[in-house]
Order: C-alpha cells, then sequence, then structure tokens
C-alpha cells in the first residue's frame, strides 16, 4: 500500500514538472516570436546576445527538472531553430548539419560496436564468470573500486575508450560489491578525460601543443611541447579530479551529497541504481542469457582474449600512429568473438541475433548522443561561446587570469559540450593576453592560464548533459545518464573550487 501512495506521488511530481518544462518552453517560445529580429554585425553576422546561450541552458534545466534528457534535448533544439529565426521547418536541416558528418558516425559506430561485444560476452557467460574470479580475490567494495581507478588511469590515451572500456570490465563487479551505477559512471567519468588532458603525448595534449603555437613567442612545436608539458602541473583540476577518485575509493574523503545518498541505498537495499532510473543500456542486454550449447565459459577466449585484443590494437595504434584506432579495436575484437561462437557451435542466426539484440541496447545512448550534437551544433551558430567571452573579457588582469580563463573555459565547455572546441575559442584569446602582461616572457602566469584552460574545459565537460564524454561514461556504466550528472557534479564542483583557490593564489603572489 505505501509502495503504491509513493509510485502515484512521484507519478504526480514528474506530471507536474513536466507541465511547468512545457509552460517555460512555451513562454520562452512567445518571447523569441514577439522579439522578432535581432541585431545585426557590421560584418553582416547576426548578435543574438544572451539568446545563445538559451538553449544550451533550456536543455541543462529542463534535464533536471523532468529527468527526461531526450525530451528536454528535443525542446531546447526547437528552440535554438526558433532563435535561429527557421521555425520548425529548420529542425531538419540542423539535425542533418550535426548528425551528418564524420564525427558522430564515428561515435555512433563505436557504441554499436561496445554494444554487440558486451551481448557476445554475456552469451558466453564470460563476464559472470570473470566477476566470480575476480571477485574471490578482491572482496571488498574498497578494493573493487581502487581497481575501477588504476583501470581508469591505465587508459589514459583515449578519453572515449576510457569509460567504454572499464564501465562494462567493473559492471558485475561494483554490482556484487553494492557499489552503485551513479559511483561506477563516476570512477568511468573522472578518469577519462581529466587523466587524458595530462598527459602530454596523448591526443589532448597533442591537440593543445598545436593550437600554442603562434601565440606570443611561441613559433614552434618544441617550444609550445615544453609549455604545455610545464603547465601539466598548473592543470590542478585534472589532477584533483584524477586524485580525488582515489581518495574517495580509499575512503580518506568521505561521501558527500546525492552519491552518499545513491551508496547508501546501493548498501542497505542492494539496489545499484534507483526506482525511477532509465540506465542507458537498454534493458535487451540485460536479458541475454548464456547460450545453451557454451556448458562452461571459457574465460581466457571468451573475454581475456577480446579484451587483450581492444587493448593492444589501440595502444598498438597509438603508439606506432600517434592516434588510438578505438573503432577499429572494439570491431576487431566483435569479429573474433564472433568467430570464437562459431567454432563453440552456436547457430549463425543466433549469433546474428544476439548482435541485434546488443544494438538495440545501446539505442537510448544513441539518441540522447545525437540530441546533444544537435544542441552543441546550435550553439555554434547561435555564436554562444563568443558570447561569452565578449561580456568578460573586459575583466581581466593578471591577477585574476587564470581564475577568470578557468571559470571561461568551464562555462563554454558546459555550453556546448565540448572541451576540444573551447580549448580551440580560448586559446588563441587567452594565451596572447598571459604573454601581454607577462611582456612576452614565458613564466608562472602563462603555465597556469594554459592549465586553467585545459582544467576548465575538462570542468565543464564534466558539469555538463550534452557532453559526449559524460553520455559514454553513463552509458557504459548503465547508469541513468541524469542521475550520473547530479551525483558527479557535487564531486567536480570540489575539486574545481580547490582549483580556483589555487589559481587566485598564484594570480596574487605571481
Amino acid at each position: 500500500m505505501e509502495k503504491s501512495i509513493s509510485e502515484n506521488n512521484n507519478k504526480n511530481k514528474t506530471i507536474k514538472n513536466n507541465m511547468i518544462s512545457l509552460g517555460i518552453f512555451l513562454v520562452i517560445l512567445a518571447i523569441i516570436l514577439l522579439k522578432g529580429n535581432f541585431e545585426v554585425n557590421i560584418d553582416g553576422t547576426v548578435n543574438y546576445g544572451f539568446w545563445s546561450i538559451v538553449p544550451a541552458l533550456m536543455a541543462v534545466t529542463f534535464a533536471f527538472i523532468t529527468r527526461e534528457a531526450i525530451f528536454s534535448l528535443l525542446i531546447a533544439s526547437i528552440t535554438g531553430v526558433f532563435i535561429l529565426g527557421d521555425g520548425l521547418w529548420g529542425l531538419p536541416s540542423i539535425f542533418y548539419k550535426a548528425l551528418g558528418n564524420e564525427d558522430f558516425i564515428w561515435v555512433v559506430m563505436i557504441e554499436v560496436f561496445i554494444g554487440v561485444l558486451v551481448a557476445f560476452f554475456l552469451k558466453t557467460g564470460s563476464t559472470e564468470e570473470f566477476s566470480r574470479v575476480v571477485g574471490n580475490k578482491i572482496t571488498n567494495r574498497k578494493g573493487v573500486q581502487i581497481l575501477g581507478w588504476f583501470l581508469g588511469m591505465f587508459i589514459f590515451f583515449s578519453d572515449y575508450f576510457s569509460p567504454l572500456f572499464v564501465g562494462p570490465v567493473m559492471k558485475n563487479l561494483t554490482d556484487k560489491a553494492k557499489i552503485s551505477r551513479e559511483k561506477l559512471a563516476y570512477i568511468c567519468d573522472s578518469t577519462s578525460a581529466p587523466m587524458a588532458v595530462l598527459i602530454p603525448f596523448s591526443a589532448w595534449g597533442v591537440f593543445i601543443t598545436g593550437l600554442l603555437v603562434g601565440n606570443g613567442p611561441i613559433q614552434d612545436i618544441m617550444m609550445a611541447s615544453k609549455i604545455f608539458f610545464k603547465s601539466v602541473i598548473f592543470n590542478f583540476y585534472g589532477l584533483f579530479a584524477v586524485l580525488m577518485v582515489g581518495f574517495i575509493a580509499l575512503g580518506i574523503i568521505p561521501e558527500f551529497g546525492p552519491m552518499k545518498k545513491a551508496e547508501e541505498r546501493a548498501m542497505k537495499t542492494g539496489k545499484v541504481i534507483g526506482d525511477n532510473a532509465q540506465p542507458l543500456m537498454g534493458v535487451e542486454l540485460s536479458e541475454i542469457k548464456m547460450a545453451e550449447e557454451i556448458k562452461k565459459p571459457r574465460l581466457f577466449v571468451n573475454f581475456i582474449l577480446p579484451v587483450l585484443i581492444v587493448i593492444c590494437v589501440a595502444v598498438g595504434t597509438y603508439i606506432i600512429m600517434g592516434s588510438a584506432k578505438t573503432l577499429e579495436a572494439f570491431m576487431f575484437a566483435v569479429f573474433f568473438l564472433g568467430v570464437v561462437l562459431i567454432v563453440q557451435k552456436l547457430l549463425i542466426k543466433d549469433i546474428f541475433d544476439t548482435a541485434v539484440q546488443g544494438i538495440k541496447g545501446v539505442t537510448s545512448a544513441i539518441i540522447i548522443l545525437a540530441m546533444a550534437y544537435v544542441i552543441n551544433t546550435l550553439s555554434k551558430e547561435l555564436g554562444a561561446a563568443q558570447y561569452v567571452i565578449s561580456v568578460t573579457e573586459t575583466w581581466l588582469t593578471p591577477t585574476l587570469l587564470p581564475v577568470l580563463v578557468f571559470f571561461l573555459s568551464a562555462f563554454i565547455s558546459f555550453s556546448t559540450g565540448s572541451s576540444w572546441g573551447t580549448y580551440a575559442i580560448m586559446i588563441p584569446i587567452a594565451i596572447p593576453l598571459a604573454f601581454a602582461f607577462t611582456g612576452n616572457q614565458v613564466g608562472t602566469l602563462v603555465y597556469a592560464t594554459v592549465g586553467a584552460i585545459a582544467g576548465g574545459g575538462v570542468f565543464g565537460d564534466h558539469c555538463s548533459p550534452l557532453s559526449d564524454t559524460t553520455i559514454l561514461s553513463s552509458f557504459g556504466a548503465a547508469c541513468d545518464h541524469i542521475d550520473h550528472v547530479k551525483t558527479q557534479l557535487p564531486y567536480a564542483s570540489t575539486a574545481a573550487g580547490v582549483a580556483l583557490l589555487v589559481y587566485l593564489l598564484i594570480g596574487i603572489i605571481q
């Protein structure tokens, strides 16, 4: 009886929140229509002002109110095309711009092959067997979390590969240890991009180094590399975010905020996800049972070898070619395991049916990712980043430069869901300013500014439900996406708060 009353209350609250969101949307739409045309700049471009960040803010706000990420992103997208002046007719065009590109197709293909690989693992019973074997050696919650922390740091070469590998590998272990999926998603997320941005020879390091060339006295890649290398110790958010995962796992920092409630729920009730949660990994995957043809799980052939293929291909291509071939790594592992299943006497029809179940299981994650790409494209079309910079660049002083650069980078990354896009915008603006304040001398202020941009971009990414890496972390951990964002936010904000204090101190004493 009490459960029924609770369910009705939750339903009524959800309906109320949905109606509030719809009302806000209609009011904003009416204001846009009444406003008419926006100011046109001298060069012919349109100045959307504050309206440029409205779609991103709506997406985030509505996601927290309604807990419906797809609905929130769609409403925000419709608002964006109305601001652009295209109305609903502009929706197909923006979808084509956002999704008809190699980047989006690449990420989708990775998710598809991950879904198929996880489905094959479940069909062979190898994930259960892995959990049993490792679980016999690591028997406590602390040990499981530390293992996840180390795995995340080990996969430093790709922020995409890391959560997609660590999540599925650790999920059964964390479930068995009664660790919430929110906690697993946090471990995946906070050891991916924060770790990758600290490594000078990772794709992140190479990208930022390339952007530094041509700013101030930085004339070549060698000088840029030296500056980035020395800036790593000034990337306080990246350092604190990664270390904080370990400190929390070890119990040095106690759980707090929504994560504490999630962990208490998991420990006391065994529920690793909330009652109203909608895990990004679909129910189709949870329904897959071990094939009758496989009498006993073969851990090495069915699990360890495919995992080694993924790691070896990704790491090998990174070392040899300078770029981790993440998609190809998962693709080879899927093809290998498919052949193994045929050898183990599974019917080809059953293998393909399992693959289709795996693809269905990742559909919700792909849809959210697609809508996030649309919002990010709208933010670019509206000039959100340029607006944020225009209203804040006059505040910059040598003392406040690292602090404001960190804040600006975080806000732009939060609004656009893109760390790399933020770097491309902020570095050409902030680094020349740092050199102007130092008389073109390379020193602490320059290193701190580079570190603040790098860390700020990651922090904004962590807080944004529009971020692809945040979505992939929710997907890898099979966690409700909004629950992941809500539980990670206080932890990310704590690391960012400490970073801001250190940047302020550097600005004062430099």
